[in-house]
């Protein structure tokens, strides 16, 4: 019988296919999109023991460019400094705030955390599988699930709704598991990176704003 989709362990999942590479010796390479060089951290740390990965740092939800700016350089600071058991690489995509705001139109008021950003969601994994598909990567992810305030559930079902429409092949993840918050927090503390005190776009950070 079938497990549902929000009882999936995608961790467990991911941690199967590790055991499967080590087994064979394979490192297949993987697209991840890093929102932030902090969640990247631990994402990378783990990935790069398994697989040749290229960070994609594609987010037009940060929407204030000189922000945009120092996060992108934070991320590539980070790929530089740490050293990794197979290749890391740094890929950039076109930076179009408003693209993210035509996406999002009538769901400016939306609470933080539901339909908007559902939608920046599938904004961005949408086109790390078109990117995977196109560059003929094995598999493409996202650093997303590393938060704790974003769903892991949702997150992976956009991701295997977009690996079905571009014929790319989605890897699960949920890496807040095994303490993966709590290890990037470390990370980036002993990597001297900058940490956001918001998601991205304009209405994360009133939100976050309002909670201060």
């Amino acid at each position: 019988m079938a497990i549902p989709f929000e009882q999936m362990n995608f961790d467990r999942e991911l941690a199967q296919l590790e055991k499967r590479l080590e087994q064979t010796g394979q490192v297949p390479s993987v697209l991840l999109h890093s929102c932030c060089a902090p969640c990247s951290t631990t994402c990378i740390a783990r990935l790069s023991e398994h697989f040749k990965v290229t960070v994609f740092y594609y987010n037009p939800n940060i929407t204030d460019e000189p922000e945009y700016a120092k996060r992108a350089a934070e991320e590539q600071k980070f790929i530089k400094e740490f050293k990794a058991k197979n290749p890391v690489d740094y890929l950039e995509g076109e930076y179009n705030p408003k693209l993210f705001f035509t996406s999002v139109k009538g769901y400016e008021s939306c609470p933080e955390g539901q339909d908007r950003c559902f939608i920046c969601y599938r904004l961005r994994l949408s086109k790390t599988a078109e990117v995977a598909k196109a560059k003929e990567y094995d598999y493409f992810a996202t650093t997303l699930t590393l938060s704790p305030l974003k769903s892991a559930v949702k997150l992976n079902e956009i991701g295997f709704e977009e690996a079905e429409r571009t014929g790319a092949v989605y890897l699960p993840t949920d890496f807040k598991k095994k303490n993966g918050y709590l290890k990037s927090c470390e990370m980036s503390k002993e990597y001297g990176l900058y940490r956001q005190q918001y998601c991205g776009c304009v209405y994360s950070l009133r939100h976050d704003l309002k909670l201060k």
